[in-house]
């Protein structure tokens, strides 16, 4: 392996972690504040253009790595719409508990 690619693998590496404390993060807290819709729809479309890009031009750190970003995206978009799903459900169910408590 040639420094360069050592170099590579620590970027990504490092890279990979941040994306997977953010989808962490949002996982823990069951929450969508903070996040953009467009984040992960965006992440996925990068990371599908650089593997396809990666691929092409053989380089196998960025295969992997574009690979590994890739997955943390379809993660992060599913955690995105469940949260999303769980707030919305958690409003109509106040909206309710207030309107029954309205009525006499």
């Amino acid at each position: 392996m040639k420094n360069v690619d050592v170099l590579g693998w620590i970027s990504s590496f490092i890279l990979l972690l941040t994306l997977i404390r953010q989808v962490h993060v949002q996982w823990k807290s069951q929450s969508v504040a903070g996040v953009s819709k467009w984040l992960f729809v965006g992440q996925l479309a990068a990371s599908t253009g650089y593997t396809i890009y990666s691929l092409l031009l053989h380089n196998w750190v960025y295969v992997s790595s574009n690979i590994a970003i890739l997955l943390t995206a379809v993660v992060g978009e599913g955690l995105y719409l469940r949260n999303r799903r769980v707030a919305e459900h958690r409003r109509q169910s106040s909206v309710i508990r207030r309107e029954a408590r309205a009525d006499p």
